[in-house]
């Protein structure tokens, strides 16, 4: 049997892989077997997150019995004799146009095998990255701010901005022109209101008025900062047209996938400064790459300013969830589970075994999602809706997003598609409509009896209103996966593990569903599932981390 027939067998492969593997075979009957699976194997690593395929390790992909996997440093052999796969040096231009595969990878290594454009990402990303490093103006440079969540990675951002503009008014020049942003609306509400409080504070302490005035209070989503082109991938502002900004400020720079990257990267002027918050601890993006890992990873080999920050703030007085955060983060699963069962971190709450808080705590959980129903003005129930939140590790099973959406919209007492009340997440990029994966909407019923949908705008306390059909693809939001709440903060976090081991728990998946809550969070699951999810690391095949150590 072929490898791409046992990989077919087992079902490991998408439509879209299998495709891809077919049409490389009509073009060129010749195509060795382990070429062509090679190929989908490519096409599946990105659906899953990965930049590229490691020979190396197959398994780390699909884990199935019986499958015939080739020695790896054969099967580099037979794609590098491949008319589809280019070779190219590392950071090289590939200038064959029929080569849709490439293959890169540290010397004496099997590699990485990369469908061409995500290799052409990296390479962009890197080369983006390099050029802003290496601006000789006062200004310029690449700063990379991370740190956990209450560690006061804004209030040193606010201060960073403070000093900007102090410097260039004590040179004589022009306060330089500041962007905020984030992947999402919401992260980029979250972080301009952080934003504001901290130059509040910084203010009161007795810095001139005028400096605190000249810095943004607003932030923006890189797709709105980018500038999106109805029904295009591209944006406005790119190599041949920069943003028009001195300073461009991106915080949960863990979310930003490989494509936005490198737009956001190359967009960004010669002298100008880049800096990219985050938290290298929580899961990487929905989508391809593990970008900011890569870039704390290779940071070494070009000229960026890196600030970690250790001390962890408390979120809220009435959470203490620092240690908890630190054990998970550590992969600490002893200690992890024994501070959950002593009850004594205030606002943390262990429900071990539960597997159904729907039933358990159904009239908690309720009243709040009725409530979102009772309250006319979109702006409060968009408000009223970060409130609480179900997270959940899966799609499907009883403690997947499916099941529990479909159960609680059934315990509502509500049919059809849209109804009133009903919170919505947009699981699609539309620029036409200029909402985009992850945001988070309410459906709301008019003086008319017409029911529109409700999403955050431009400007705090200005949401934007649209006909339900006309919508992208959307979910429902009162259950989300862990994934899909990244950039949000909500008050109070019910975090549901399933009964059973699956593929998708890491430590870094409990890390972002715990530290997405403000006041209080609950963990519902059993120790065995707690144990294994501490053990497994979220880690993604990049080569950007490679390519920055390898530029000096």
């Amino acid at each position: 049997m072929t490898l791409l027939d046992a990989l077919t067998r087992a079902n490991a492969l998408r439509t879209l892989d299998h495709a891809l593997a077919q049409s490389l075979r009509r073009l060129d009957p010749a195509t060795p077997d382990n070429v062509l699976a090679a190929a989908a194997l490519a096409s599946l690593a990105v659906a899953n997150g990965h930049a590229g395929f490691d020979l190396a390790s197959p398994r780390t992909l699909v884990d199935a019995p019986d499958i015939p996997w080739p020695d790896a440093d054969a099967w580099r052999r037979e794609l590098e004799a491949s008319r589809w796969v280019a070779v190219p040096a590392d950071g090289a231009t590939i200038s064959d146009p029929d080569s849709p595969l490439v293959l890169e990878g540290a010397a004496g290594a099997p590699g990485l095998l990369y469908l061409r454009r995500y290799r052409e990402y990296e390479r962009r990303v890197v080369a983006g990255l390099q050029r802003i490093a290496a601006s000789t103006s006062e200004l310029g440079g690449v700063d990379l701010v991370t740190g956990g969540p209450g560690t006061g990675k804004t209030t040193t951002i606010a201060r960073m901005l403070v000093q900007l503009v102090q410097q260039a008014r004590a040179a004589g020049r022009k306060d330089p022109r500041i962007a905020l942003a984030a992947p999402t609306g919401r992260a980029a509400e979250r972080m301009a209101e952080s934003v504001r409080n901290a130059l509040q504070a910084i203010a009161a302490a007795g810095t001139d008025p005028g400096v605190i005035a000249a810095l943004p209070t607003t932030g923006s989503t890189l797709h709105r900062l980018l500038g999106t082109i109805p029904d295009s991938p591209r944006f406005r502002h790119g190599i041949d047209s920069p943003l028009p900004f001195d300073v461009v400020v991106v915080d949960e720079a863990s979310m930003i996938d490989l494509p936005l990257m490198a737009k956001l990267v190359e967009a960004v002027p010669d002298d100008a400064r880049l800096v990219l918050i985050g938290d290298p601890d929580q899961l990487p993006s929905v989508e391809a790459g593990d970008v900011l890992s890569g870039i704390i990873a290779g940071a070494d080999g070009f000229p960026a300013r890196r600030t970690h920050l250790i001390k962890s703030w408390r979120q809220h007085e009435a959470l203490d969830l620092a240690p908890l955060a630190n054990a998970v983060r550590e992969g600490d699963a002893t200690t992890a589970l024994s501070l959950l069962r002593s009850g004594e971190l205030s606002g943390v709450h262990f429900h071990e075994g539960l597997a159904d808080p729907l039933q358990t705590h159904r009239d908690h959980l309720l009243a709040h999602w009725r409530a979102l129903a009772n309250v006319g003005n979109p702006s409060e129930a968009l408000a009223m809706a970060s409130r609480l939140r179900l997270l959940t590790a899966v799609r499907d099973g009883p403690q997947g997003v499916r099941t529990l959406n479909a159960r609680i919209e059934a315990m509502l007492g509500e049919a059809g598609t849209h109804f009133h009340g009903r919170l919505l997440l947009i699981t699609e990029n539309s620029y036409r409509h200029r909402l985009f994966n992850g945001d988070i909407g309410i459906c709301l019923r008019g003086e008319d009896g017409a029911v529109l949908a409700w999403f955050p705008g431009d400007a705090p306390g200005s949401p934007r209103a649209f006909h339900p059909a006309a919508l992208p693809q959307h979910d429902s939001a009162f259950a989300m996966t862990v994934h899909k709440a990244q950039g949000s903060e909500f008050d109070e976090v019910w975090l549901l593990l399933p009964a059973h081991d699956s593929r998708v728990l890491s430590r870094e998946l409990f890390y972002t569903g715990i530290t997405r809550a403000r006041r209080e969070v609950h963990v519902a699951g059993g120790a065995e599932v707690i144990g294994t999810a501490l053990e497994r690391h979220a880690s993604r095949w990049s080569g950007v981390g490679r390519r920055l150590g390898n530029s000096r």
